[in-house]
């Protein structure tokens, strides 16, 4: 699979997503349903901490990813819905750090909504990984 970043502007990368990104070659793509802070008894955990909840979403994410044979570094497109934005950015770091690690920058998109399907659940991202 190969990879390229589409930046016309370049400030989305200090943010650390691109702006686009072309992919060719790939083989397989999995799409991920939105992932939260869910026990894997299904259990919302972590009420009112976004950190831990932005932590465990992302751990959850993973797993998919690696039951497909996959990881973050393989994901092309990442969506995070929130109940509060200004909560997530001060924890962004936790998000940027993981994609940083794996190497990537997906195209992203943050979105505030008023509520998520489990009203104790802060932060749900959804994804799309190719190789």
């Amino acid at each position: 699979m190969e990879r390229t970043a589409i930046n016309p502007v370049s400030w989305s990368t200090d943010l650390g997503f691109n702006q686009g990104e072309l992919v060719s070659g790939h083989t397989r793509t999995l799409y991920v349903s939105g992932q939260t802070a869910m026990s894997d008894e299904g259990k919302p955990q972590h009420d009112g901490d976004m950190a831990a909840q932005l932590t465990l979403s992302l751990d959850n994410l993973e797993a998919v990813l690696d039951e497909a044979g996959m990881s973050l570094a393989d994901v092309v497109r990442l969506n995070v819905h929130t109940t509060d934005v200004d909560e997530l950015f001060r924890h962004y770091g936790v998000l940027a750090a993981r994609l940083g690690a794996a190497g990537v920058a997906p195209v992203s998109t943050m979105l505030g909504v008023s509520r998520l399907a489990i009203p104790s659940l802060m932060v749900e991202i959804e994804a799309t990984a190719v190789a």
